[in-house]
């Protein structure tokens, strides 16, 4: 092929062509497959918090971002293991929110030192190879903590520990071949480009050729990174011997999979939007067991101040007569959102513990019936639970808060630096509570535009 006019013009035909390919189809399945990389991983990082592995980083809640970051990748003394993976790991779940949330998933923005980006986050754990010799830090790390969970775990749990990593390998494995696709139109992209925007003018020879587009390349292009092995291809594919092979290989790679007449599509489904919600929801349980545990100090702090002689060995004879103990009434303020007033409510704590108990075993239930399980219910099904359980988690997360204030504020001085706070739980709680209701949300505008299609008389997925 003539190199300026017959090969530029049909690899710019075929690039075209395998653009649209890969906005209307590679690219919407790489979203959905970082969607399940995300909630996988995130059903193994609860467990991991749950039990006790890793800590609650007080300030994941705080990063802001802009472009993906590899959280650190480095060697760590033993002495800081458990400091160390609770912000890396904190850290690797919020740059995969961030992708899968708020990333743009179209070629333009795909850029190759993005991909590389990407790659990296794909890359960060091996979940393909979890061995405890990996060259990796924190696959090594990961490996050990997995074989932590397993023995004395229930079989839900070991079950949910499974269903993770089989679909963290899956999920890898389709995400590295969708990034293979983009990377290789994106190699051919840029050194079209070159050959419009440079060479396409000029009269080059294999051997002087890289250096006279080097010294083209920043007026011509500005802003672009140079990339010396593909200019190297293309002076090989445009002024060698064995270009107009190259050329042809190249122009096959590029042509789109072959198109065999398909069956009817399946109505599009929007609950894997509903499924995230409630996984997110479903991670306040091992939140929720936290707070049960530093209440639990902060009450006997309060009841034992505030007991008398008289009355420590009237406790004693009611355990011993077997009678049950007096309800413990705390008598909180709150502000009510709707009325904008402030409220008292006296709240028997035994009562209420029962009950938070209770909401953090169905919560687990929840992330441990597993992404599958909960896909096989119908859309109204799972549109109820979840707004039931973010009711519940709201009215949870605004007793908590009032009960934080009550003990920082009836406790004696003298004892006050003996109260177990809980805001960074509450942070943990709010930031559920936004992100579930963000998945109702987008749940309700999808639905509601397919029905306006459909009245409209258009097809959604034409």
């Amino acid at each position: 092929m003539d190199n300026h006019g017959e090969y530029p013009k049909a690899l710019a035909d075929t690039l075209e062509a395998r653009r649209t390919w890969l906005e209307n189809t590679e690219l919407v399945k790489l979203k959905e497959e970082f969607r399940s990389f995300h909630t996988a991983y995130l059903g193994l990082y609860n467990l991991f918090l749950k039990k006790g592995l890793i800590h609650e980083d007080p300030y994941k809640h705080e990063a802001k971002m802009g472009e993906i970051q590899i959280p650190e990748t480095g060697a760590f003394v033993e002495a800081k293991r458990t400091e160390q993976l609770s912000i890396r790991l904190s850290n690797f779940d919020n740059q995969l929110d961030f992708l899968v949330n708020f990333y743009q998933f179209s070629v333009d923005f795909l850029t190759l030192d993005r991909i590389k980006k990407i790659l990296g986050l794909v890359k960060y754990i091996d979940w393909v190879h979890l061995n405890t010799d990996s060259s990796s830090a924190n696959t090594r790390a990961v490996t050990e903590f997995i074989s932590q969970l397993k023995p004395g775990s229930d079989p839900l749990s070991i079950t949910l520990i499974n269903e993770c990593l089989g679909d963290l390998k899956k999920a890898t494995a389709n995400i590295l071949a969708i990034l293979k696709e983009i990377t290789e139109f994106q190699r051919e992209d840029y050194k079209l480009a070159i050959r419009q925007n440079i060479t396409a003018e000029m009269s080059l020879d294999q051997t002087t050729a890289v250096p006279q587009i080097r010294k083209k390349f920043a007026a011509a292009m500005p802003g672009k990174p140079f990339y010396p092995d593909l200019i190297e291809e293309l002076v090989k594919e445009d002024y060698s011997t064995e270009g107009p092979a190259l050329q042809e290989k190249v122009l096959n790679a590029l042509q789109l999979p072959d198109s065999k007449p398909k069956a009817a599509k399946a109505p599009v489904s929007f609950k894997h939007i509903i499924v995230e919600g409630l996984m997110v929801i479903g991670s306040v349980a091992a939140t929720l067991s936290e707070i049960t545990l530093k209440f639990e100090e902060n009450g006997n702090l309060l009841q034992n101040r505030r007991k008398s002689l008289w009355e420590k060995i009237r406790q004693i004879l009611k355990e011993m007569l077997h009678k049950e103990p007096d309800p413990i009434i705390y008598e909180v303020e709150y502000l009510d959102s709707v009325k904008g007033v402030n409220v008292k409510e006296k709240i028997n704590y035994n009562s209420f513990r029962d009950n938070m108990e209770r909401r953090a075993r169905s919560l687990t239930g929840i992330t441990r019936s597993g992404w599958t399980k909960l896909e096989a219910l119908q859309d109204e099904q799972l549109i109820t639970l979840l707004e039931k359980n973010i009711r519940e988690v709201q009215s949870l997360h605004k007793t908590l808060s009032a009960l934080d204030d009550y003990f920082k504020l009836v406790i004696d001085q003298e004892d006050r630096e003996k109260v177990r706070g809980i805001k960074p739980e509450l942070a943990t709680m709010k930031n559920a509570i936004i992100k579930a209701n963000q998945k109702r949300h987008e749940y309700s505008a999808q639905k509601e535009e397919e029905e306006q299609l459909k009245r409209l008389g258009v097809s959604s997925d034409s």
